[in-house]
């Protein structure tokens, strides 16, 4: 079977589809009063978040976290964020932008740094499971890059699904690395965990909407 014509979409899910600043920010301050850190705002965490993780620490630290201090804090961050993400739905649009997306005769996958166990039935639970070719969370240890993942996710989608064509939507740098990693493009989404600045110092679009993000997917996959 060759490779299908249409279009294809790689969503990112904390912080695109999934709406849950709220519960990152939350669970990071609850991480950061594990060293005593101060905690911070939402407009600072966007401005100074990275990945790897233990970078984005190193910045407010000064130093990198030990590994007896990440470990601890990724503990936190995790029990915390689990506690809160029940109060977080999907962003605004997203639901109708999925639908649309398979309507118009294209293709759309997941793949997220969030943990696969955790992330399988949190998509099934918003009922749009069904409009995924795949669905891929994060396997092995938290707080890497993404760009090995894409590889992994594209090769098992290659019966169907062409780089070439392949548009990730995402809202972290991190995302545009990736995606130019596994031969795709990316556009970024202001929306998430990303500082507007810091996102368009990748040179991939970015967007302030979803909506906008589908459009410029459509564009650059053509």
């Amino acid at each position: 079977m060759g490779k299908q014509s249409a279009a294809h979409i790689v969503w990112d899910w904390n912080g695109t589809l999934f709406h849950d600043n709220d519960a990152v920010v939350g669970a990071t301050n609850a991480a950061f009063a594990e060293l005593g850190l101060e905690p911070i705002t939402l407009e600072r965490y966007r401005a100074l978040y990275c990945v790897p993780v233990p970078k984005f620490y190193e910045r407010l630290l000064g130093r990198l976290p030990t590994q007896a201090e990440w470990e601890s804090m990724d503990q936190v961050f995790h029990r915390y964020y689990t506690e809160h993400r029940a109060h977080c739905g999907l962003a605004e649009g997203a639901a109708e932008l999925l639908a649309g997306w398979v309507s118009a005769g294209h293709s759309q996958s997941i793949l997220s740094m969030y943990g696969h166990a955790d992330l399988i039935p949190l998509v099934r639970g918003f009922g749009i499971e069904a409009h995924f070719l795949r669905v891929d969370g994060r396997t092995g240890p938290s707080g890497g890059s993404k760009a090995e993942h894409m590889v992994r996710h594209l090769g098992a989608l290659s019966a169907t699904v062409d780089p070439v064509r392949t548009v990730v939507i995402g809202d972290a740098a991190d995302d545009a690395v990736a995606a130019r990693h596994a031969g795709a493009r990316a556009v970024l989404y202001t929306g998430g965990s990303h500082s507007r600045a810091s996102l368009e110092e990748t040179g991939a679009p970015v967007v302030d909407t979803l909506t906008e993000a589908v459009a410029e997917a459509q564009r650059l996959a053509a």
